[in-house]
Formats: structure tokens, sequence, C-alpha cells
């Protein structure tokens, strides 16, 4: 590999990390191709890219980025998971390092915080976006709703008692 490839390397690597705000350093050591290919097909799936790079230009891609915190991972053969849904990315690697005991998570970053493994695996139990913004809005609409009920009912209540006036005068 020549100095202007390792440079275009670097430079695309530090303008997808400038804009990603999630990333999970792994150790693909005694992977097959073939799983290599199931990660990458998950995390593809997940909206997630995966990046086989030399720890050195890793470094150098680092500088100016949220990424400097996990320099300290860029150690032995490792494998760049990055991109912004934090969730399915921690899922779709912790599903893979289940069925794969070889396959390790050494730590990642987070909005420019280094995360440690358990942070890696809290992060994968958590209900996706979708669920927890689903979650809100049920939450954020129930006072709402609740509200329209109550102001539906006081007309409702005041026919009911017309209602009840006319009945008792044609009784009686």
């Amino acid at each position: 590999m020549n100095k202007n490839d390792k440079q275009r390397i670097v430079e695309e690597l530090h303008s997808a990390w400038s804009e990603s705000t999630a990333a999970v350093v792994t150790q693909y050591r005694g992977l097959t191709v073939s799983q290599m290919g199931e990660l990458r097909r998950d995390l593809h799936n997940a909206d997630v890219s995966l990046q086989v790079v030399k720890n050195t230009l890793a470094k150098r891609a680092a500088e100016g980025t949220d990424f400097k915190v996990a320099e300290e991972l860029f150690k032995g053969p490792v494998a760049i998971a990055y991109g912004n849904d934090p969730v399915g990315m921690a899922k779709a690697i912790a599903d893979f390092s289940k069925k794969h005991e070889i396959f390790e998570i050494k730590g990642g970053v987070l909005d420019g915080k280094m995360i440690d493994v358990a942070n890696v695996k809290a992060l994968a139990s958590l209900p996706s976006r979708e669920v927890l913004l689903a979650k809100m809005l049920g939450s954020m609409q129930s006072p709402i709703s609740g509200f329209v009920r109550t102001l539906a009912e006081v007309p409702a209540s005041f026919v009911r008692t017309l209602a009840a006036i006319r009945d008792q005068k044609e009784a009686a």
C-alpha cells in the first residue's frame, strides 16, 4: 500500500467518523471470511459501517474526531463499526458475539465518551429508537386524551341531567 492510498483511507475514515456519533471496536481474530461477511450483513441491516484498518491509520483518522478517545483500543487486529444508531449497532454486534465466542468486543465510543464492554452490552439491551419514540409519544398523548375526555364529559353529563329532569316532569 503506497502513501497516497494510506492518505486516502485516512481522509475517508476521518470524514466518516466526523459524521458518526457512535463506534464499537472489536477484535476479529479467528473469524472466517464467511463469518466476517455475516457480520457485515448484520451491521449493514442496522445501517452501520464496519472497517478493518491498520491501527496507525485508525489513530491518524481519529485525530480531530470524537473517536480520539478510543485510540487505546487500537491494538491488534481490530474492526471498527461506526454509525449514528448506537442501539442498533450494539444489538447487531452483541448478537454476533453471542453466536461466535471468538469475536471480542473491546469497547466503544458514544458521543465522544469512551464506553466499556458492559456499556456496549447495556446499549444492546435497550429497545430500538422507534420503540422508544412510540413509548414517548404515547406518554405525551395520554394526558391530552384524558383532558379531552374530561372536557367531553361535561356537556354529556349536562345532557343526561336535562334528560332526567324531562323524564321526571313527564312522569309527574
